[in-house]
């Protein structure tokens, strides 16, 4: 069963226990809880789709010119300088061995890439939202699970076929040197460009969805702790 469906069901059933026996404990303790979690449950929607008249909403697919333009810096800045070119040069192709690139990707840090997508979140009309939730700290779990989807993405980018022809063109070519550097970015852009803002929703979706559901989770707990203490208060 779906943990946010679980956790807003079971703050319901928690509600409408109290409201029934008329117990403020209960009654309080399980409308803040819903509370809590309908709300983050709607946050991590927003990230994703574009809610017709709520203002911030869908800000993944609305800054996905702003992801693409990451991927392509990653690519360029940290896997395709002249010190990996000239590293996979001299050990990859030698001896006519196959165009294998994982094993520097494995090396790569993408942490960058996830820190840059929580940039652009905090900056974004969502950002005073997931404030609310916790700041950034809220989605330092996610963190480790973004890097490997990450690789994944970079090795399967590297895989495609017209990527690896363009690649061993230019290294068989005598001058590759010269200009090995445009023309792999000139392929990264032709392959990114490629991508749609509903695409780019999906990668990202894939990556930290499933995690963002302890956000609803939470907010169920800590609503319902809120809840507790105001009628103990109120009492």
């Amino acid at each position: 069963m779906n943990k946010s469906f679980l956790t807003n069901l079971i703050a319901a059933a928690v509600f409408a226990a109290g409201y029934y026996f008329e117990e403020p404990l209960a009654l309080y303790g399980g409308l803040f809880a819903l509370s809590g979690s309908l709300t983050n449950l709607l946050a991590v929607h927003m990230l994703f789709e574009k809610v017709p008249g709520l203002y911030g909403s869908g800000v993944i697919q609305a800054r996905f010119e702003a992801f693409k333009l990451g991927i392509k810096s990653l690519m360029m800045d940290q896997f395709f300088t002249q010190e990996n070119v000239d590293r996979f040069l001299n050990k990859e192709m030698s001896g006519g061995a196959a165009l294998n690139l994982e094993p520097v990707i494995e090396q790569i840090d993408f942490n960058p890439t996830f820190d840059g997508l929580v940039e652009v979140i905090n900056n974004s009309p969502f950002g005073g939202m997931l404030a609310m939730m916790g700041g950034s700290e809220a989605l330092a779990p996610l963190r480790q699970p973004f890097v490997e989807k990450m690789k994944n993405s970079v090795v399967d980018i590297t895989q495609q076929d017209n990527f690896r022809e363009a690649l061993k063109g230019q290294i068989e070519q005598p001058e590759m040197m010269g200009d090995i550097t445009a023309n792999i970015e000139s392929v990264i852009e032709q392959r990114l460009d490629e991508l749609t803002p509903e695409m780019v929703k999906e990668i990202v979706q894939k990556m930290i969805r499933e995690h963002l559901g302890w956000l609803v989770v939470w907010g169920g707990v800590f609503g319902g702790v809120i809840g507790v203490i105001s009628a103990l208060v109120a009492a």
